[in-house]
């Protein structure tokens, strides 16, 4: 029996919880290692342990989500998946391809680089410099560069700071950027891109787009995402549209992944690529489960 781990902080994660039902459908021996209680033994041989188990012992792992991480306790944990993939335990999502999407900066290069459409955007590591872009662009959002679920996105439009759901904040533009460069050392600016009020959550597994929804944001918000209220519908795309959303997973690397794209009157850009993706939205909307789809994948590499 093939031992296949699925690395989730929270077991009752709509996503994990069907990666293990269909891992065991296939007769897979499972486990769910908690990265934030590995150990490492360095003696004669190395073993890298959780509660469960020599993680050295897997045939495979799915990475659906390594937990909060901070100081060198992130190195770490990629660092150990780097070495579990050099000995030969089949990883997907590879530590790399999780590291290029959880960082947006590298992602919008890459992404670029594989000549995909992808907002126009802008890094600086002086508030001064920042406050020139946004002036001249006139409507950008800035992200943390290391986000997820949208928290932390701010848009600044013609030097006015407005929250997710529309309402202008107190805070003046010039300290707010200057407070997030303190905070965080640098800020990442995109264009911001005039929409019809939603963007599109597409699915892929290994090439192919499996499903696609929209993400339509709440009355008078201009952030879609279903965690922050968003509500998805079903989304066909075009086929310009699927070999975008093909072109930017494979450019992040990854084997399975959330390719966000927003439509406009110049056309569709490619926002993000999320390679630790929910399938609940698609599950949802489209009765698809991509649990089958990414155990289909692991069962090829092996």
């Amino acid at each position: 029996m093939k031992k296949l781990g699925i690395v989730v902080t929270d077991p009752t994660d709509w996503t994990a919880d069907a990666l293990i039902q269909e891992a065991r459908k296939r007769d897979f021996e499972t486990f769910c290692p908690d990265l934030g209680k590995m150990e490492t033994s360095i003696q004669k041989n190395i073993e890298h342990m959780t509660s469960e188990i020599n993680l050295l012992e897997l045939d495979a792992i799915i990475i659906r989500d390594i937990g909060p991480v901070k100081n060198d306790s992130h190195v770490y944990r990629f660092n150990v998946l780097q070495q579990l993939e050099e000995s030969g335990v089949t990883i997907i999502n590879s530590p790399a391809a999780i590291q290029n999407a959880a960082n947006k900066f590298n992602a919008s290069c890459l992404i670029s680089k594989a000549g995909i459409p992808t907002p126009e955007t802008f890094v600086t590591q002086e508030t001064e410099k920042a406050m020139k872009i946004t002036e001249t662009l006139e409507d950008v959002v800035i992200k943390p560069v290391f986000g997820y679920k949208g928290i932390g996105i701010k848009r600044i439009k013609k030097n006015e700071v407005i929250g997710p759901d529309g309402i202008p904040e107190k805070t003046t533009a010039y300290d707010f950027v200057c407070g997030h460069i303190e905070e965080k050392g640098m800020v990442y600016i995109q264009e911001f891109i005039e929409n019809p009020g939603r963007d599109i959550r597409a699915f892929v597994v290994d090439g192919k787009v499996i499903g696609a929804i929209y993400r339509n944001a709440p009355e008078g918000w201009w952030l879609n995402n279903l965690s922050q209220g968003g509500t998805p519908q079903e989304c066909r795309l075009t086929e310009e549209q699927e070999n975008m959303c093909i072109g930017a997973a494979g450019a992040i690397g990854a084997v399975f992944a959330g390719v966000d794209i927003i439509e406009s009157k110049e056309g569709c850009f490619v926002l993000e690529v999320n390679a630790t993706p929910s399938g609940a939205g698609i599950y949802k909307s489209l009765n698809i489960n991509v649990a089958e789809y990414i155990i289909d994948s692991i069962e090829n590499r092996l």
